[in-house]
């Protein structure tokens, strides 16, 4: 598979998912947990996490309905400071999704007196990354992520 077929798909999905706002479907499910699906094609993916403070959840990517790449993330905002100010600085961020490293933000955007920085390592196959939110330079925000392409060999 070309990877650049699933780099786009990734940039779709994305902009579709938590990053493009609250006007997609958001499905509540039994465990407590929400999901964001998305489908293009013969691609689909879908964004699962438990919200609040701290949050955490993976995003799963299928190609003709097989798993194909996924990431893992967890966050949080530090102490008692305000959430919903950062988590709208974090989605603007996300809109700026750099197009060849489709996983989370640009390496820095600012609006305001928010900061928000990504830093990641690797390619689309297998990589990781932090990114963190501060506001006059004091860190609000934190999250880690990783991720890759899953379920490649028809042997194991």
């Amino acid at each position: 598979m070309d990877k650049e077929l699933l780099v786009q798909f990734l940039l779709s999905s994305n902009m579709a998912g938590y990053a493009g706002g609250e006007e997609k479907q958001w499905i509540n499910e039994s465990d407590g947990s929400t999901t964001i699906p998305f489908r293009e094609g013969a691609w689909c993916s879908h964004d699962n996490f438990f919200g609040g403070e701290p949050y955490g959840g993976r995003v799963v990517v299928f190609y003709e309905n097989k798993p194909y790449w996924m990431m893992v993330y967890y966050g949080w905002v530090e102490g008692m400071v305000e959430s919903k100010p950062i988590y709208e600085v974090l989605q603007h961020a996300l809109m700026e999704m750099p197009q060849d490293y489709p996983y989370r933000g640009p390496e820095k955007y600012e609006e305001g007196d928010y900061v928000y920085s990504n830093s990641w390592q690797g390619e689309v196959d297998r990589f990781s990354g932090s990114e963190q939110i501060t506001k006059n330079g004091v860190l609000v925000y934190k999250a880690d992520y990783l991720g890759g392409l899953v379920d490649q060999r028809n042997w194991v």
